[in-house]
């Protein structure tokens, strides 16, 4: 990195697109992250500041553009935080975050699986249907600066619906009209902090107001307000959050007018959604992003599936109509409340829902002995806790399916997952957010299972009358696999493995009593650990 120096201008092309949308340019091996830049092309850009281990440098001259690189139509490009893409063609867009899933799956997942495609979006215009607009200190509302808190004032945002917009726009007015402050992040004080709207697909809206104590003045000129901007307003609610810091909203609200939900249809299903519950914010990309999650799935209407951080139960209620049982988890009581409200709405009577947090949820269901067909996660960016992969896997199911909004954290459970015996055997993008660095990936991870058999050869002359006595207990195998490998194992899986090796195992172990028996199988680590173990008792 000495070789290179700030404010000097340099030479490079741009090879590629960092995880940001940054473009990539390599000079004397240096890795340069420089924005707005486009692939294949040559530009002279200036180093604006020189890190460790890479630098910042920004766009002097481009030698000759690309053919990829776009006139953006957003006026506030550059400056507003929400899009990173707008200077790209759409298809060039679709390059770079399949690109970013691979190499994060090759990379971090150390997995050897390709990205068979990526499901770009038909309408890449308009497509939110819930909106978050932030209000500065000196009253502005639009979106963050990027890698700021400075709120740069938007108008009309072309990924936005135009009533989002125009409910955002009302809030300002109203604001302005009666002198309600704005809240002040950097002292506390202050009282509107956002504008939350959602949409649905008949185009009606719901708006809640963030506010920085329990009432607004004028509240019923709020409602007012709103409703004249937008007619098709089918509920106004205020949101109280006294908390510092930057989660959005707060755990009271109010109605002033209207009702306090919406109904959108998805997949074929109705769903109510209030105003904190998880839904796909690109409603049409979210369809076929649960059609590619119910592919890898493979239901045939028989197998029991487990659905982690099922939010409201949109793909729990669409895997239902295919699979035989489903279970939904989810730690937001709300959301389970609405989830079960869905069920009973469309009519399902194979799914059932438990308030809890992912870990403990599985943990306690597979306790209880449940051995589902199909696991599947939808987790929020930070990915999986590895409690929770490692129950996941002590379940035994066939197959995961694995949704995730964040490449980098997926790489890392891939990983994970492998490491307990699945691996990634197929994997797709969707675009659910146009325009943004952002991007969905659908992944199936298949359970590798042992071979049914393994060869041992014994030399039976070694053998004498004292073997008998090495034989050690169950109790003794379980003590030993935990002291050296730190695993748990039950007596059910160190009787298969006795089996497999073709040693004696009690008549009552490995069976079930069960009409239908669905014995679960020793995972390949812990078959491992009990291996060494019947090894060090000389019983192989």
């Amino acid at each position: 990195m000495d070789r290179l120096h700030e404010n000097r201008i340099y030479t490079g092309t741009v090879e590629s697109y960092s995880s940001e949308g940054l473009g990539i340019v390599r000079l004397d091996g240096a890795v340069v992250f420089v924005p707005q830049a486009v692939r294949g092309e040559t530009i002279d850009l200036k180093i604006t500041k020189v890190m460790k281990t890479a630098a910042a440098g920004e766009i002097v001259k481009i030698h000759k553009p690309s053919p990829d690189r776009a006139q953006p139509e957003c006026p506030y490009y550059g400056r507003c935080g929400g899009c990173d893409f707008q200077h790209l063609t759409y298809p060039e867009e679709l390059w770079a975050k399949r690109q970013r899933v691979q190499d994060a799956l090759t990379r971090l997942g150390s997995a050897d699986v390709r990205v068979e495609e990526i499901l770009g979006a038909k309408t890449p215009l308009h497509y939110r249907n819930k909106s978050q607009y932030p209000v500065g200190a000196d009253g502005a509302i639009g979106f963050y600066r990027a890698r700021s808190h400075q709120v740069v004032p938007v108008k009309r945002c072309l990924i936005q619906p135009e009533a989002a917009d125009k409910t955002a726009a009302a809030v300002g007015e109203w604001m302005r009209r009666y002198k309600v402050p704005a809240y002040d992040e950097t002292t506390g004080k202050g009282l509107v902090r956002h504008v939350y709207v959602r949409v649905n697909r008949k185009g009606e809206s719901l708006c809640c107001v963030v506010i920085n104590g329990r009432q607004a003045p004028r509240e019923p000129e709020l409602a007012a307000y709103v409703c004249a901007a937008v007619p098709h307003t089918a509920g106004v609610l205020v949101n109280s959050n006294t908390k510092r810091g930057n989660v959005i909203l707060g755990e009271r609200y109010r109605t002033l007018w209207g009702r306090d939900y919406l109904m959108d249809t998805l997949c074929g299903l109705e769903f109510k959604l209030s105003v904190p519950s998880f839904y796909q914010v690109n409603r049409d990309q979210a369809e076929i992003l649960y059609g590619k999650a119910l592919d890898y799935a493979g239901l045939t209407g028989r197998e029991t599936v487990l659905d982690l951080y099922c939010g409201i139960g949109t793909i729990t209620l669409c895997l239902a109509k295919q699979a035989g049982r489903v279970i939904g988890a989810e730690i937001v009581p709300a959301a389970i409340a609405d989830a079960e409200e869905n069920a009973a709405r469309n009519r399902i009577e194979n799914a059932e829902f438990f308030c809890g947090d992912a870990a403990e949820v599985a943990a306690r269901l597979e306790a209880e002995g449940l051995r589902p067909d199909v696991v599947t996660v939808d987790p929020p960016r930070k990915g999986l806790a590895p409690e929770v992969i490692g129950t996941i896997a002590a379940m035994g199911p066939e197959r995961v399916v694995y949704v995730s909004c964040d490449p980098a954290t997926l790489g890392r459970d891939v990983k994970r997952f492998a490491e307990l015996g699945y691996r990634a055997v197929r994997a797709c993008a969707v675009d659910m957010f146009p325009g943004t660095r952002h991007v969905e990936t659908v992944v199936l991870l298949s359970q590798q299972k042992p071979d049914d058999t393994i060869e041992i050869d014994l030399d039976l002359d070694e053998l004498d009358a004292t073997t008998a006595e090495t034989k050690a207990t169950y109790e003794e195998i379980k003590a030993y696999v935990w002291d050296k490998h730190h695993l748990k194992v039950s007596s059910l899986y160190i009787s298969q493995v006795k089996r497999k090796c073709g040693l004696e195992v009690g008549q009552n172990y490995n069976l079930s009593k069960s009409e239908n028996p669905k014995v679960p199988k020793c995972p390949p680590e812990k078959e491992a650990a009990i291996m060494d173990a019947l090894k060090h008792f000389q019983m192989l």
